[in-house]
């Protein structure tokens, strides 16, 4: 029995050395070097203080800023240690229930506002911390945008184009808008 003890807790000690030490090292490494932005959370930074992250969504639910999708997390929106999605199917009232609250929301922010919600504006995401929406989404809200600043709505428009991405590898997914950047840019006063 001894002959098989002695290399099995030889062998265990060793994978935990490389697995559980030598292999995050240098991949934790390897990540500083060549992306040390993504690798430390792609952190928006302003005036030394960070605000946030481009990957974690925020909450926004003053008229005068974008509002992003909604999130599910708990026990507060966006929730970065609790990433999870509703759970909700479509058939459950409980989900058509949250999506007639965040209409009622949207159309309360902007009564004069008739244009169909765009669908990723009153359903969360799988994750619940998608920090991105949709460009009708975008669309959506800047004539609310433009009167709640006193700005024109082709002002707003324009800061909507400037920060939208677009496909990733100009292949996977569809144009998009980082709500956080661009209420930044919203913040900014013009030069």
């Amino acid at each position: 029995m001894k002959e098989h003890i002695r290399p099995a807790l030889t062998l265990l000690l060793l994978l935990t050395l490389l697995t559980g030490g030598v292999y995050p090292l240098i991949v934790t490494g390897l990540a500083q070097m060549m992306f040390p932005r993504q690798a430390n959370g792609s952190l928006i930074v302003r005036d030394g203080k960070v605000i946030g992250s481009e990957l974690i969504g925020q909450y926004f639910d003053d008229p005068k800023y974008f509002w992003s999708r909604p999130s599910s997390t708990s026990p507060f929106p966006y929730n970065a240690a609790a990433s999870s999605g509703s759970n909700l199917g479509p058939t459950n009232p409980a989900l058509n229930e949250a999506i007639k609250g965040r209409v009622a929301a949207l159309r309360t922010a902007d009564p004069g506002n008739d244009q169909p919600i765009p669908v990723d504006l009153v359903t969360a995401s799988g994750s619940g911390l998608d920090p991105h929406i949709s460009i009708a989404a975008a669309a959506f809200q800047v004539r609310r945008i433009a009167r709640a600043r006193g700005l024109e709505e082709g002002a707003v428009e324009r800061l909507v184009t400037q920060y939208t991405e677009g496909r990733q590898f100009a292949l996977l997914g569809e144009s998009r808008v980082n709500v956080l950047k661009l209420n930044l840019a919203l913040d900014v006063p013009p030069s």
